[in-house]
């Protein structure tokens, strides 16, 4: 049952990213140097040499970024050159993206060109408390060994 709501959660995740209008829009005869920073949802067509924050991403098929890439969504048709760290992750046919990609959840269409590095992260909830480690350190056990 847990993986169906995980599919579930993932699926809702999907939605919400996918309602609202796009605030921002850098159009396909746009060049942009420089660190990039947004709230809400926004669209690029044209070029980014810098870095890229925010939360809702759309990254066109004539959009490339020449940076690192940090948002909670992005779906990707055009060119990615520089790390990306998301919670959500689609890489559609066209896409093309070449560093680490760390995402929660990621989903690539055939065709899409990954190279580089995948991470698979995880991203604790609210509600679930960080869980210590059971093993006791080995400069510990080593010390009690002498003691016995």
């Amino acid at each position: 049952m847990a993986l169906f709501n995980k599919k579930n959660n993932l699926q809702q995740k999907t939605a919400r990213a996918m309602e609202g209008a796009i605030t921002s829009i850098l159009s396909k005869d746009m060049q942009v140097t420089g660190e990039i920073q947004f709230k809400g949802k926004a669209r690029i067509d044209g070029l980014i040499d810098g870095n890229v924050k925010g939360e809702y991403l759309v990254l066109s098929e004539t959009g490339k970024i020449i940076g690192d890439v940090n948002v909670d969504s992005l779906i990707c048709h055009g060119t990615i050159e520089g790390n990306i760290n998301c919670k959500l992750v689609t890489a559609h046919p066209t896409a093309a993206i070449h560093g680490i990609l760390s995402a929660a959840n990621l989903t690539v269409e055939s065709g899409a060109s990954l190279n580089g590095e995948i991470k698979a992260i995880q991203h604790q909830s609210e509600e679930t408390p960080p869980t210590s480690s059971p093993l006791p350190s080995t400069k510990k056990t080593k010390e009690a060994d002498k003691a016995t």
